[in-house]
Parts: C-alpha cells; sequence; structure tokens
C-alpha cells in the first residue's frame, strides 16, 4: 500500500477525515443556500430555463468556464499527463480549440434564433414536432453520455477520500451525486445553476492556480527540470515528453488520436448545455462577450494542467496513481497531498480543499447537464409535440422538474457502471455524439437555404445512432480491462472515439437527406432565420 493510501486509509474518526467531511458539507450547504434563494426567483418558465436572461457577458463567462471545466478537465486531463506525458495534454488543446469553432460558427446566431433550446432554431423553417423530438433525444442522449463522466468522476474523488473500497460505497456515491444535481436543478432552475457555476469557476481556477504555483515552487520555477523530472519518474524517459506514447504505437492508435481530435474541436458546438448557455445573456452582443471571456479563463486553466499533470508524474510515482484509481482520475488530489506533505496537516488540508473543489466542479457541472436535458424535453417534447404548444409555463416547468428526475435515475445507473474509466475519455464520447448529431443540423439550418426537415431527421438520427452503436461495439464497453464491462467481450469497432466515422456520417446524411427529400423548403422563413440570426431582429 502507497504512503498516500495509508493516509487515506486513515480511522473515519481521524481529524484529517473530519477536516474533509467538513469542508465537501460546507460547500454543499453553501450551494444548497444559493439554490433556494434562486429558486424563490424563479417565476416562470422564462426564469427556469434562461435565467431570465438577466446575466451580463463576464457572468455568463464565467458560468459558461464553469460548466465546461469538468471532471474530465481536472481529474481527467491531469491523470492523463500524468500517466501518457505528452499525448495526455492533447485533450487540453482539443478542448481549447473548439471554443473557436462555437465563436465563430454559433453563438450569436444561436443566441439571435432560438429561445430556450436547440429544438427552437431547428424547427424555426421545419416541421415542429419530428424536429423537435429528433432535437430532444439528441440533446438527452449526449447529456446522459457527459453525466456518466462526471458521476464516474465523483464516484473515484470521494471514495478516495473517504477510504471506501467495496463497489457498493461507490454506487452509493454516485446516487449522492445524483440526488444533489436533482435538488439543484428542480430548485434552482437556470438561475441557481448558474450561480452555482460562477462559483464554482472562481474556486476551481483559484485551486488550480494554488496548485500550479506550489509545484512550479518546487522545482524553483524552472519548468525544464520540472519536466526533466516528470520523464524520470514516470519510467518512460524521453519517450515521456513526445508524442506517440498512447497514441503512437500503432496504426490503430494514431487513427484513434484523430477521431479523438475531430470530436473535440467540433463536438463543443453541439454540447446542449453549452448551447443553452447563450440565452441566458439579454443580447447577442453579450452572448459574443461571454464567449471570449471564457475562452481567456478555460484558456489559462488548460495551461495549468500541464503543471498539474507533469507535476502529478515528477512526485508521484505511476503506481501510486494507477493503484489509487487505474485510470488516472485520482491524480491531482494527490498532487495535493504529496505538496502539502503526506504525514502533515497541510497535506490533509491541501488535499480535502482541492478535492472539495474538484466536488464542486463534478455538482455545478451535472447540474447544467440535467437542466440542459431536462429542459429540452419540457420545452421540445412535452410542450410542442405532446400537448401541440398548448402547455401553460407552469406545466412545462413541472415536466422539466419530472424529467430531472427521470434523468438522475437513468445518470445514477449508468455512471455506477462507468466508475472505472477514464472521465476525459467519457467526455471525448459525448463530444464525439454532439458532433455527429447536433453540429450538422445547427449549421446546415442556419447557413443552408436548401436544408429540409428529412435532412435533419436524417442527420440527428443517423448521427447519434452511428455514434452510439461505434460505442457499444467499442473498446469504451468491453475487451479490455479498463473496459465498462472488463470480463466480456464483443468488441468490433478498433477505435475508443467514433468521431472519424460518426461526424461525417452525420454531415452526409443531411444533404442526402435533403436532396431525396419531395418537401419544398419554405426561402422566406430561412430568409427571415438569417435576418434574426445574423442582426437580432425579432430574438427573445
Amino acid at each position: 500500500m502507497s504512503t498516500a493510501q495509508m493516509f487515506l486509509a486513515a480511522d473515519p474518526a481521524s481529524e484529517h477525515r473530519t477536516l474533509i467531511i467538513s469542508l465537501f458539507a460546507v460547500f454543499v450547504v453553501a450551494t444548497l443556500g444559493i439554490t433556494v434563494w434562486a429558486g424563490r426567483q424563479t417565476k416562470d418558465a422564462n426564469d427556469f430555463y434562461a435565467g431570465g436572461r438577466q446575466f451580463t457577458g463576464f457572468q455568463n463567462g464565467l458560468a459558461v468556464s464553469g460548466d465546461y471545466m469538468s471532471a474530465a478537465s481536472f481529474l481527467g486531463i491531469a491523470g492523463a499527463i500524468a500517466l501518457f506525458g505528452y499525448d495526455g495534454f492533447l485533450y487540453s488543446i482539443g478542448f481549447l480549440v473548439a471554443w473557436l469553432i462555437a465563436l465563430l460558427l454559433v453563438a450569436e446566431p444561436l443566441r439571435n434564433s432560438g429561445r430556450y433550446t436547440m429544438g427552437d432554431v431547428l424547427a424555426y423553417r421545419m416541421r415542429q414536432r419530428p424536429v423537435r423530438t429528433a432535437a430532444g433525444t439528441s440533446t438527452i442522449v449526449v447529456s446522459i453520455f457527459y453525466l456518466l463522466a462526471q458521476m464516474a468522476g465523483a464516484g473515484v474523488l470521494v471514495s478516495l477520500l473517504m477510504g471506501i473500497t467495496s463497489d457498493a460505497g461507490k454506487v452509493l456515491i454516485v446516487a449522492l451525486v445524483g440526488v444533489l444535481m436533482i435538488m439543484y436543478v428542480t430548485i434552482g432552475g437556470m438561475k441557481g445553476t448558474t450561480w452555482v457555476q460562477m462559483v464554482k469557476a472562481v474556486l476551481l481556477m483559484t485551486g488550480a492556480l494554488l496548485l500550479t504555483f506550489l509545484v512550479l515552487l518546487k522545482f524553483d520555477f524552472n519548468v525544464s527540470d520540472l519536466l526533466g523530472a516528470a520523464s524520470d519518474r514516470s519510467g518512460k524517459g524521453a519517450a515521456f515528453l513526445e508524442p506517440g506514447l498512447k497514441y503512437g504505437v500503432s496504426g490503430t492508435s494514431k487513427l484513434d488520436f484523430i477521431s479523438l481530435g475531430i470530436a473535440l474541436i467540433l463536438g463543443t458546438a453541439g454540447l446542449p448545455h453549452i448551447l443553452i448557455r447563450f440565452y441566458t445573456v439579454p443580447t447577442s452582443k453579450a452572448a459574443r462577450k461571454s464567449v471570449i471571456w471564457a475562452i481567456g479563463l478555460i484558456g489559462s486553466f488548460y495551461l495549468m494542467t500541464l503543471a498539474l499533470g507533469f507535476g502529478a508524474a515528477a512526485l508521484i510515482s505511476q503506481e501510486e496513481i494507477t493503484s489509487s484509481n487505474k485510470a488516472g482520475n485520482t491524480a491531482a488530489p494527490l498532487l495535493a497531498l504529496h505538496l502539502g506533505g503526506v504525514d502533515s496537516n497541510w497535506g490533509a488540508i491541501l488535499l480535502a480543499t482541492i478535492s472539495a473543489v474538484a466536488f464542486a466542479t463534478i455538482l455545478a457541472v451535472v447540474a447544467g447537464l440535467t437542466l440542459a436535458s431536462s429542459s429540452s424535453f419540457a420545452h421540445d417534447i412535452y410542450a410542442n409535440v405532446i400537448k401541440k404548444g398548448k402547455a401553460t409555463d407552469k406545466e412545462e416547468v413541472r415536466a422539466a422538474r419530472w424529467a430531472t428526475v427521470g434523468i438522475g435515475v437513468v445518470s445514477i445507473a449508468l455512471g455506477a457502471l462507468a466508475r472505472d474509466l477514464n472521465v476525459a475519455g467519457l467526455v471525448a464520447l459525448a463530444f464525439a455524439v454532439a458532433a455527429s448529431a447536433n453540429l450538422p443540423t445547427i449549421l446546415y439550418s442556419l447557413f443552408w437555404k436548401r436544408f429540409t426537415t428529412q435532412g435533419a431527421l436524417w442527420s440527428i438520427y443517423g448521427g447519434l445512432t452511428t455514434a452510439v452503436g461505434l460505442v457499444l461495439f467499442s473498446p469504451v464497453v468491453s475487451g479490455k480491462p479498463t473496459s465498462m464491462f472488463p470480463d466480456v467481450d464483443f468488441h468490433w469497432f478498433p477505435l475508443e472515439n467514433p468521431g472519424i466515422i460518426s461526424i461525417p456520417v452525420g454531415f452526409l446524411l443531411g444533404i442526402i437527406g435533403t436532396y431525396l427529400s419531395k418537401e419544398e423548403p419554405d426561402k422566406g422563413k430561412y430568409a427571415e432565420l438569417e435576418v434574426r440570426s445574423l442582426t437580432g431582429t425579432g430574438a427573445h
């Protein structure tokens, strides 16, 4: 047993364990207080879905970065860099570059064209019911994939801190996170979720900055010494600092890298919980500002993941990292412990603080994801498909709250199964599904006059089915020790990320479906949408 594991396996009544539990409790109580306060100000559907459109560009930028810097960013990327060096940092690059697509192509037109959900934009010039059903289905599937990663991160993190090793205990932790997430959304809606995300973004940036400073201080602010120590301690030598350790052993792994890169870069602009954030600001100018603020904050954070990952590799043995969690998800908390001193109170305080920040990260992101999926169910499927546009605001919000409970239950069940997978890899799958199903339809709807309802349906369902189908028969689910079901093997698709196949399929099916359709596109509606998306005229 490693020194860190011995420390963490201490008596639950010890001072350290009490400190950890106290910090977690303080955060949970504080955020629930914010949620209840915001819930009292949530009067109608506009408040529940869009926070009354009262947030400034800076506030929304802070909330967007809080929504985006998830457990994958903090736990998964730090772990991937600690285990695979240069190749692990590729996640950071992909996540950051993706924002340029969101800024240049999606943020402003989407804010101008929609009201609450992605389905509003798609249904503007097409047949309402089939397109809204497809948009709602896609939103829920993408959100659940993303929720898997957060749930897995929560299970790993809290198990590490509480010294829980049993599977039943880890499942119980995932269930606890699910219950908290349901409370945040049902009580606070978008207002509560946004304020929680803003608080979490400040905490995460502060925590990452503190760890980065301590790592650099340890090496006298000499980055060369840090990288040298990391490559030596990793046991991989110079290869640790070069491409190819994870994606370069074979032709398949190189293809997997290309697939991952495509999914990360194109996926952000199709993520439902990011898209709905553009509706919380009063103008398209504020939407642009919020993306610029988000890029600055997120870019700074991803630079700091270099220090976190390589710092963990330099100060902690590979065996200690993988014995705590084989996917490397606990590298950042273990780094905090080592920086403060494994046997010292400072080590315990730093570990507890950083872990509470990571837990805050998970809770804020799952709240945003659940809100996106429950909003899409209530607004697109319940109000516009089942009730045919005749639902009242009160009925819509009630449906959203019930949908939150249902999505929470599904996420808890799947999160329990995914608890041993790397959270950055799981999030990359969500990006692939979003880029395959949502992005082609959004871009075609906004910029292609000829696009039809059939093209939208083929694109969404085709991209969604291809992406999810390939994931089910990939090494992520079966066939490897790190798979969701390691004891069986029914995989035939060799890549861990389906983006290289499913994203082109989504775009191609949109074109084929449109040209095979007998429907004449409404050119007048397209002209209205074009003016509205570019100028904001008539925007809500």
